[in-house]
């Protein structure tokens, strides 16, 4: 597995988004799938591993620590906080006295002593930025956290929590469907020397060819997240699936799959980038792995270009109520 930089930890290029095991995209799977992928992952070389106190209202993170524990040496922990599960309700909460307490109950949870990557799940627009990062850097001179990321957020508000302790990872959605990252964010990181850390590399399963049509659609647990988002929403998903065609004709001519061909642009995207796919399967995770070996052509980078210049996306990527929770730069209509 290819390397690449986190703040001060080399780590694999690819990591795990381990939340689809226990949140989020409908039932989870057994706990005994659960725990044989993480450790699959691991005999793969996958060295990064991203939880969160709010995935499965701490049910991930439990699950993290039993499973991964026993080889807390050979991986890069990562988890977050100010977003948690209150009394059955998701709850942005960034006070300094709410995030130290989340620590210490993640800390528990992850069985460890340290997290080694703890980001700020998101702002909360309540509390300045500042005093959010300036608790985390209370828990990095307690030894508790070995460093601080963001999430969801934009340049400038990178630029302020940088001056008051060095971030060392921003994470936000980015792949072929989601470049908003490209208005500021991405190139604010490789300035400032943070690692940009991509969920949803794979556009929620739409671009590893998951939801090949409105049946599959149609067929989505009554809780998966993705009933709730614009491009998933009828109209806009049957216009999606255009482009959805073209793109597999795409990949087969760059002889990999729908997945690998997403990921493989992403490491085109700078050294900085760090791709977390989320899977349940360990066929996918197989896949995903192999995407690390994938050489993408000019020709197929400038395909790719063209298709979404011919067939942009339809739908916006969170509905209204979430855009609010969010600070990250936005495409305009």
């Amino acid at each position: 597995m290819q390397q690449r930089q986190l703040g001060p930890f080399s780590v694999s290029a690819i990591g795990l988004g381990c939340m689809n095991l226990s949140h989020a995209y409908g039932v989870p799977p057994a706990p005994e799938q659960a725990e044989a992928l993480l450790l699959a992952a691991l005999d793969a070389g996958i060295t990064l591993f991203d939880t969160a106190a709010l995935y499965g209202f701490g049910a991930n993170e439990e699950l993290v620590g039993r499973v991964l524990a026993p080889h807390r040496n050979r991986i890069t922990l990562a988890s977050k906080c100010g977003m948690t599960g209150v009394e059955g309700k998701r709850v942005i909460d960034g006070r300094p006295e709410t995030l130290k307490r989340t620590c210490e109950d993640s800390l528990r949870r992850l069985r460890t002593e340290v997290i080694d990557l703890y980001y700020l799940h998101r702002w909360d627009k309540q509390v300045p930025i500042e005093d959010s990062v300036g608790a985390l850097a209370e828990l990095v001179r307690e030894g508790k956290i070995r460093s601080i990321g963001l999430s969801e957020v934009s340049a400038a508000t990178l630029r302020r929590a940088h001056a008051v302790h060095p971030i060392a990872a921003l994470q936000t959605e980015y792949s072929l469907w989601t470049r908003n990252a490209e208005i500021a964010v991405l190139d604010a990181c490789k300035q400032l020397g943070v690692a940009f850390v991509a969920f949803s590399p794979l556009g929620r399963g739409f671009l590893a060819d998951g939801l090949p049509d409105m049946a599959t659609l149609a067929a989505l647990d009554g809780k998966d997240i993705r009933r709730a988002m614009p491009r998933f929403a009828a109209d806009n998903y049957a216009a999606n699936l255009d482009f959805l065609a073209a793109y597999r004709d795409i990949a087969a001519a760059a002889g990999c799959t729908p997945a690998q061909l997403a990921l493989a642009w992403l490491f085109t995207r700078g050294e900085h980038v760090i791709p977390i796919p989320g899977t349940t399967r360990l066929a996918h995770l197989r896949e995903d792995v192999a995407a690390s070996r994938v050489q993408l052509r000019v020709e197929t980078l400038q395909q790719l270009d063209a298709l979404l210049a011919r067939l942009p996306i339809a739908g916006a990527r969170y509905n209204a109520t979430t855009q609010t929770e969010i600070d990250t730069e936005e495409f305009r209509a």
